[in-house]
């Protein structure tokens, strides 16, 4: 017999991160390691893990950065990096921005399954990060059935 997968998740803080957890009871039994770029989330994560009578998950903080912070999107990017690395997950699933973009990328060298949820604040068109990853996630979703296209990315429904 097999043994389950292994996830990571990644999302930035706030509601990249808020629309991340709304999912979690799909992985519910699986070992999960969480990626995001608050510290803080580490300790709700596991607070929430216990009151389900799970163990605490790893937890992966990285820096927060964007397109903005050069410096800071490469600290983030050698660091989404070595997590992807160290840990290599058999799924990653994300709902975005930097950590999530870079995660999927190099989760799809390591040969890992990898899909895309484009947060529900992108109502008018996908985020830049949708935009470019789009092509390399195994699953590329919208959460918006007006921006779902033939090729991707797909509407499933929205998740908040």
């Amino acid at each position: 017999m097999s043994s389950p997968p292994k996830l990571m998740v990644v999302a930035s803080a706030g509601g990249h991160w808020v629309q991340l957890m709304r999912l979690r009871k799909a992985w519910q039994g699986l070992p999960v390691i969480y990626l995001s770029t608050e510290p803080g989330l580490a300790d709700i994560v596991a607070s929430t893990a216990r009151a389900e009578g799970n163990p605490p998950p790893d937890f992966i903080s990285v820096t927060d950065a964007n397109l903005s912070e050069k410096r800071r999107l490469l600290r983030q990017l050698a660091e989404v990096f070595l997590a992807v690395l160290r840990h290599r997950p058999d799924v990653i699933i994300t709902t975005g921005a930097a950590p999530g973009y870079f995660a999927l990328r190099f989760g799809k060298l390591f040969g890992t399954r990898t899909i895309w949820i484009d947060s529900m604040a992108n109502a008018e068109e996908l985020s830049k990060s949708g935009q470019e990853v789009g092509k390399h996630a195994d699953l590329w979703l919208t959460q918006w059935e007006h921006l779902a296209r033939p090729g991707g990315p797909h509407y499933m429904g929205a998740v908040l």
